[in-house]
C-alpha cells in the first residue's frame, strides 16, 4: 500500500505540473519526427528499421532518465522525501512508488513514440514483433527511472544533473551499438559498454527486428536489464537516507 501512496503522489505531481507533462509527451514526438527528415537524407537502399528502432530505445532511455532526475531532485529540495522517511516509510517503498508513478508518463511516451515511428517509416511488423518492442522500451524506461533516481542522490541542485548527463546519456551513444558494433572498438571500450544499460535494450530490440525473431538473444538482453533493474533497485535502497 505505501507503493501505491508514493505513486499517487507522483502522478497528481505530474499532473499539477502540466507544463512538464505537455513537454514530456511532445518532445520525443517532435524528435522522432526530425530523425525522420534525418534519414529522408540517407540513401534509399539504408534499412530504415535497423537503425531507426534503436534510435528509439534510446529517445525513451534518455528521457525517461532526465524527466526522474530532475523530479527527484526537486523532491530533495522542497523536503518531501525526508518527510517521507520521517512519517516510516521504507526506502524501497519510497523507491518503487517513484517508479511505478514515473512509468506511467513512460508508457505513454513509449506507445506514442512506437506508434509514430511505424507510422512515420512506414514499418510493417506483426503483432508479435510490436508487442516485443513495446515490452522493451517498458523495461528500458524502468531501468532509466532507477538510473534517475540513483544519479539524484549525488545532486542537490537541478543545475548538479548537468554533468552526469554526457556520462550516462552521451557517452553509451559511442559504445552500446547505437552508432557503430562494438565488435569495432578497443578491448577495454567493449568491456566499458557493457556497463551501460541502453545496450542490451539495443540489443533486444535488434533481436526483434531481424528477419527472423531472435527470441534467445531478446529473452538473453531483456534478461541483462531485469537485472540492472534488480541491482539499481537494491543500491537506491542502500544510498537512498544516506544522501538525504
Amino acid at each position: 500500500m505505501n507503493i501505491f501512496i508514493v505513486a499517487r503522489r507522483v502522478l497528481q505531481q505530474l499532473r499539477h505540473d502540466r507544463r512538464l507533462l505537455i513537454f514530456s509527451i511532445i518532445i520525443p514526438l517532435v524528435m522522432v519526427y526530425f530523425l525522420k527528415l534525418f534519414f529522408d537524407t540517407m540513401s534509399p537502399v539504408l534499412s530504415h528499421e535497423t537503425y531507426v528502432i534503436p534510435f528509439t530505445a534510446y529517445i525513451i532511455y534518455f528521457l525517461a532518465f532526465i524527466l526522474s532526475t530532475l523530479l527527484l531532485v526537486q523532491e530533495r529540495i522542497q523536503g518531501t522525501l525526508n518527510r517521507m522517511l520521517i512519517n516510516g516509510l521504507r526506502r524501497t517503498d519510497i523507491i518503487l512508488g517513484y517508479v511505478l508513478g514515473y512509468l506511467s508518463l513512460a508508457v505513454i511516451q513509449a506507445a506514442l513514440v512506437l506508434a509514430e515511428v511505424i507510422w512515420l517509416f512506414e514499418l510493417s511488423f506483426d503483432w508479435k514483433k510490436i508487442l516485443a518492442l513495446g515490452g522493451v522500451l517498458f523495461v528500458l524506461s524502468i531501468v532509466s527511472v532507477l538510473l534517475g533516481i540513483f544519479i539524484s542522490t549525488f545532486a542537490k541542485r537541478e543545475a548538479q544533473v548537468i554533468p552526469f548527463i554526457p556520462l550516462v546519456v552521451v557517452l553509451p551513444t559511442f559504445l552500446s551499438g547505437l552508432i557503430a558494433d562494438p565488435v569495432l572498438l578497443p578491448k577495454w571500450a567493449q568491456i566499458v559498454g557493457h556497463f551501460f544499460p541502453i545496450r542490451y535494450g539495443i540489443y533486444a530490440a535488434k533481436a526483434v527486428i531481424s528477419p527472423v525473431f531472435d527470441t534467445a538473444a531478446f529473452w538473453q538482453n531483456m534478461g541483462f536489464l531485469a537485472l540492472f533493474i534488480l541491482g539499481l533497485t537494491v543500491i537506491g535502497s542502500l544510498t537512498f537516507r544516506e544522501r538525504e
